[in-house]
């Protein structure tokens, strides 16, 4: 609860310039300039050794001569005195540094030693380095300008985060000349040290910034990147732009997966997940942004169009079209009203046209109908300056209707002078006003998708979605390490059938064959007809080299196909090993539908899951979507709506209606396999096919990889499940029964419950503040956690009606060296003093060294004697506070 560690980086109390300068257009001499211009609110030190003076500064030939304590130190020397300047800084024991040298690059041998030498200089010393090779950094509010931008940016409550310094001055110099304020810019350059996953964090509790835009090039860490985008995008919108959204698939010669899905897939399931917004433009960033931050939110995709003009009706429902939003189907009361108020010949359907000579009192009624109709998340209005009409007017009546519904009102005031004095109205209430449908229209996409996204990011499952029926596990595990230790990585296809088996996903039996002989015996055994298929683990495309064989009805036909298919499998892949066929009963599902689920493995998001049509044509179809594992039966179902193929599966024409809860079932039980097994790289189940009685895996292919789990059990993923292992029940002395929980985020009201029911004194000595209720935000935060680097635990009773009742709560963070954590603990007044607070805390040890954390220490009030002994009984250390006398700081390895 205390100030963030990056708060000496975004809001420093004083800043020196080290390479000071006056030389015109040095970066010394911009970004000194640039601090006075903005008049930074803090104190300006000039570092320089050949000068007395910079800009009127007294100037100091070293940051050690400096008298004052200096939390930001903004390097603007040549690349090769870094070192030197960082270890100077080190001793003078700055906080952060802003480091705008130029010239330094990653690839040039001398440049990375030198870049490594300030970055283990720094961390040794606790100094915290942003760049190199960037812009800069900007808190307007503050007047801290640390850039090399040439220009006067406003307050406001965006704040921006970019890769890309080029990007970052174009942006900037967009936002200056629309008036757009900004909280902070932060320019990330080549990240040798803070990250965005840092930044972001440090935003997320920022109050100055209601919305947050990225712009990203790549990501270097996922797990701290989803962390902290997720955690952002909690309290406050998030858009980002992604360049590269284009490049090339994931190249694999292994798997159908691997050659469909690429990195932009990963990224696009990463920002669905993390509850943020994918825009293309800068134009659509800050207009999404704008939107967003003005509490516009929609309740679903099905939009309303109203206009006086059939043409740029037509134009929005095709933007509607190209981006999947729904045009609404409009209430019969609905239509009756409109009938009543518009003239005969309106369009009596969405697109509402409700002709061109429409006064106000015809746009108000249409608007006001359709806001009303429970069909309809959202409105557009259209107006095109035509006889009649009255810009201004309708502009005024547009304001009132805003003030009576919530849903989104998005206008569209077509034309230049004859709609200025509209604009200036929605200027002054703060409408969403747009100049072309197509613009409007991509706003409430970004309204819908926000919204949709939002829903995704409240899923919190665990890593076994069946519970009940849980996967054998051990025997998968001994499965994989049989086939890695005989030296292979692809998986035969009856071992991957095994393997399927192994986690209950309803399979065909595969029986390898070496020769006839066996053939026959097994299609003997299985019983006719049968399937032969090459079993070959070098061959991916078993259609490729006729490698499969249907319907055989006897061993004759089964001598034959065997025959057919190695000698033909030879023949086209001399270079491949044939190990015989595969034998399986014939699987006739008269209303099959093929599908496909896949693994592929992202090198930044780790394990991705796909679904989507399957075949021999998957590839041209490329119907698929694409998910970051955990899933739960919401995130699956969300997974199967998302492809073309998911119309097939209800009923059709003479077709019946699939299972699909199966199909959900199998998908669950594919992420279940990737939670659990890190080795898997890849996979296809394909084809896979669901009828009205179930589903069945006809074929499947696993490639595997040796997995280290240095980084603990779910260190592979970009979403660290929820930790159903840490579910556990203690009995106290008096032997009450206590139950401890990892928190959910369904738990906010029993948390606010709890929180309502502390004693002031209780209140005040776990928040550091008399608050009775916790604030939305807060609440948001301490109950929607990532377990990749968080944790609270709760502690409950059942009462005599099955109710949960909380009576305690312990919490850690880990802070960013990735080896110590801060913890907190709250018991209610009532159970304290009968060993609630050591159970919570004991149990948060074992967790905290789970994670491979070493130490564990938090602040106390000097005056909490209670919380003071029972640390010390725990083996915690308790030490003065170095910066305030009223609180105390414990400590303890772990």
């Amino acid at each position: 609860m205390g100030p963030h560690y990056l708060s000496c980086l975004f809001a420093p109390g004083s800043v020196a310039v080290i390479g000071a300068s006056e030389s015109a257009g040095s970066l010394g001499d911009v970004v000194t300039r640039n601090l006075q211009a903005a008049k930074y609110q803090g104190k300006i030190y000039a570092v320089n050794k050949h000068h007395r003076t910079v800009h009127g500064l007294p100037v100091h030939h070293h940051v050690q001569d400096i008298d004052g304590p200096v939390d930001l130190a903004v390097i603007a020397t040549p690349g090769e005195v870094l070192a030197d300047v960082v270890a100077d800084c080190v001793k003078k024991r700055v906080k952060a540094a802003v480091i705008l040298s130029q010239g330094l690059i990653m690839a040039d041998h001398e440049h990375a030693q030198a870049l490594n030498r300030a970055r283990e200089l720094a961390r040794k010393g606790g100094l915290r380095l942003l760049g190199p090779n960037l812009f800069g950094i900007m808190r307007p509010a503050l007047g801290l300008n640390a850039t090399d931008y040439v220009g006067a940016i406003r307050p406001g409550n965006l704040a921006l985060v970019s890769q890309s310094t080029a990007l970052s001055t174009a942006i900037l110099d967009w936002a200056e000349t629309n008036d757009v304020g900004l909280s902070s810019v932060v320019s990330l350059g080549a990240t040798v040290d803070v990250d965005f996953g840092e930044v972001l964090d440090f935003l997320v509790n920022d109050p100055q910034t209601r919305g947050i835009l990225l712009y990203i090039e790549g990501i270097r860490d996922a797990r701290v990147f989803m962390s902290a985008l997720r955690a952002a995008s909690r309290t406050k919108p998030v858009i980002v732009i992604k360049a590269g959204r284009n490049g090339m698939v994931l190249q694999s010669p292994h798997t159908h997966s691997g050659a469909m899905v690429g990195r932009d897939d990963a990224f696009e399931a990463c920002i669905r997940r993390a509850g943020a917004v994918r825009v293309r433009s800068v134009a659509d960033l800050f207009a999404a942004a704008r939107v967003l931050t003005s509490n516009y939110r929609a309740t679903g995709p099905r939009l309303a169009i109203i206009t006086n003009g059939a043409g740029p009706g037509v134009m929005a429902a095709d933007r509607m079209s190209d981006l999947h939003v729904r045009m609404a189907k409009l209430k019969d009361e609905t239509i009756a009203q409109l009938d009543k108020a518009l003239p005969a010949s309106w369009s009596r359907a969405n697109p509402v046209d409700i002709i061109g000579d429409a006064p106000p009192e015809r746009f108000e009624a249409a608007t006001r109908a359709c806001l009303a109709d429970g069909n309809v998340d959202g409105v557009v209005v259209i107006y095109t300056p035509q006889i009649h009409t009255d810009a201004e007017a309708t502009a005024r009546v547009m304001a009132k209707l805003r003030g009576e519904f919530n849903k989104p009102l998005l206008l569209v005031w077509m034309g230049e002078g004859k709609v200025q004095a509209a604009r200036r109205v929605f200027a002054e209430h703060k409408l969403a006003h747009y100049r072309t449908p197509e613009n409007a229209i991509e706003v409430f996409w970004a309204l819908a998708v926000y919204q949709r996204n939002q829903k995704l990011l409240l899923q919190v499952p665990g890593p076994l979605a069946h519970k009940e029926d849980p996967p054998q596990l051990d025997e998968a595990r001994a499965l994989i390490d049989r086939v890695l230790d005989s030296g292979r990585q692809v998986m035969a296809s009856h071992e991957a059938l095994q393997l399927l088996s192994y986690f209950h996903i309803p399979i065909a039996t595969s029986i390898p064959a070496e020769n006839q002989d066996q053939a026959v015996a097994i299609a003997e055994q299985l019983g006719y007809p049968v399937a032969l298929k090459i079993n070959s683990t070098d061959i991916l495309y078993k259609t490729d080299v006729n490698g499969v064989v249907l319907g055989l009805k006897n061993a004759e036909a089964v001598r034959d196909a065997f025959r057919l298919i190695v000698d033909g499998a030879r023949l086209r892949r001399p270079d491949a090993k044939i190990n015989g066929v595969t034998v399986q009963p014939m699987v006739r599902l008269r209303h099959g539908r093929e599908l496909m689920v896949g693994v592929t493995h992202d090198p930044v998001f780790g394990p991705l899951v796909a679904f989507g049509s399957g075949g021999i044509t998957v590839e041209i179809i490329n119907d698929r979507m694409v998910a970051l594992p955990p899933l739960n039966d919401f995130l699956a179902e969300k997974m199967i709506q998302g492809t073309r193929v998911s119309r097939l599966l209800h009923e059709f024409r003479n077709l019946p209606a699939a299972r699909i809860d199966a199909v959900k079932s199998v998908l669950l039980r594919v992420s279940e396999m990737v939670c659990e097994l890190p080795q898997i790289r890849e996979m296809d189940i394909n084809p896979f096919l669901a009828d009205e009685n179930g589903v069945v895996a006809l074929d499947a292919r696993i490639v595997l990889a040796p997995y280290s789990t240095m980084g603990g059990r779910y260190g592979h993923m970009a979403i660290h499940p929820y930790p159903a292992d840490l579910i556990s029940a203690a009995t106290l002395k008096d032997g009450t029964i206590v139950n401890v929980r990892p928190m959910r985020p369904e738990d906010a009201e029993l948390q606010q419950i709890f929180v309502r029911g502390l004693s002031e004194e209780s209140r005040y000595n776990r928040f550091m503040n008399t608050m009775k209720q916790l604030p939305d935000s807060l609440l948001i935060r301490l109950t929607q956690l990532d377990y990749a680097r968080e944790l609270a635990l709760i502690g409950y009773i059942v009462d005599e009606n099955g109710q949960e009742r909380q009576i305690g709560v312990s919490r850690f963070a880990a802070n960013p060296d990735g080896e110590s954590c801060e913890f907190a603990l709250v018991v209610a007044d009532d159970w304290q003093g009968k060993g609630v607070g050591s159970l919570l805390m004991n149990r948060l040890f074992d967790a905290a060294r789970l994670k491979g954390l070493k130490v564990i220490e938090g602040e106390i009030f000097a005056a909490n004697s209670n919380m003071l002994k029972l640390m010390e009984r725990l083996g915690f250390a308790i030490r003065n506070h170095e910066e305030d006398a009223a609180l105390r700081r414990a400590i303890k390895t772990l």
